[in-house]
């Protein structure tokens, strides 16, 4: 399928906002079946200072500096995506999570040696006992790898509560595992803290869920949200995603913007800035499929 995305951001200030240094990351990423076909950013005040280039992770990033005082800073982004679908995957098949395990543990191939980087510890995944004993009833002896983690996507999907608005950024994995509650973000960080306790590699991607309008319905503007979801490494097979929130594995209606260790490195905006006092932000997201591929 081809999409138009548009990613609207607005931030309003109370007191004018002297200087502000920002980084934005909401160029859709460019993979084996993901195309970007257009992206244009729009920044308003325009900034002073404006570069743009890749992160270590090699998502596209725009560093940009506004030095004039200013209430409300918009960015806004809009992209034409072509997507493919992904798999399938015989997730019944393929190398066993023992196998898998003891591949990540002692092959000195490149491709294996850069996938070991996501098993470990970062900001907002930390290894867990915890987590790790509710993640191994998905992987019984001898079971193949990627049956094991789309058990796992299931059981999240079936055992955690969606609910909007129940979780802060900072809001730690472990309260959300208590909790049993929580957005997106907040599932993937679980189910990638569940593989990496276990030893696995996980990545966290971050993108676009295409939405559908009840029948009957016509489809609303800004009706499309960010989301979140995960992706592990299968020796063999390469990096192969699932979605703890809905329970399944992606296809082409996932559009991906980026991907990294956890939602730190993926923000689709952060900045830093004098003054402001208090400040507010508003987010629309739209994506409008446009023809099939």
């Amino acid at each position: 399928m081809k999409y138009r995305v548009t990613h609207s951001t607005r931030f309003g200030y109370d007191e004018a906002i002297p200087l502000s240094h920002n980084v934005v990351r909401v160029k859709p990423r460019e993979h084996e079946t993901q195309t970007c076909l257009q992206y244009q950013l729009l920044v308003l005040p325009a900034p002073t200072v404006r570069n743009d280039g890749f992160d270590y992770f090699g998502n596209h990033v725009t560093w940009f500096s506004l030095q004039e005082p200013h209430t409300v800073l918009r960015i806004a982004a809009q992209s034409e995506v072509q997507v493919l679908p992904s798999g399938p995957y015989e997730v019944n098949a393929g190398p066993t999570w023992e196998q898998v395990l003891r591949i990540l543990n002692i092959s000195p191939d490149r491709e294996i040696l850069a996938a070991r980087e996501f098993v470990y510890e970062s900001p907002h995944v930390p290894w867990s006992k915890e987590l790790a004993e509710f993640a191994r009833r998905s992987f019984p002896a001898g079971r193949p790898f990627l049956a094991c983690v789309l058990d796992l996507t299931k059981r999240i999907h079936h055992d955690f509560k969606f609910l909007a608005g129940s979780t802060e950024i900072d809001t730690t994995v472990e309260e959300v595992f208590h909790a049993h509650q929580g957005v997106c973000q907040d599932f993937a960080h679980v189910q990638i803290c569940c593989l990496r306790s276990l030893g696995f590699s996980a990545r966290y991607v971050s993108g676009y869920l295409v939405t559908s309008p009840p029948p009957g319905k016509e489809r609303l503007a800004g009706a499309d949200a960010s989301h979140a979801w995960v992706s592990v490494f299968a020796p063999g097979t390469g990096w192969v995603e699932f979605d703890p929130t809905n329970g399944l594995m992606p296809s082409d209606g996932h559009i991906t913007l980026a991907w990294g260790r956890d939602y730190d490195d993926v923000g689709p905006s952060r900045g830093i800035l004098i003054g402001g006092q208090r400040h507010w932000m508003d987010v629309s997201v739209d994506v409008v499929p446009i023809e099939p591929c």
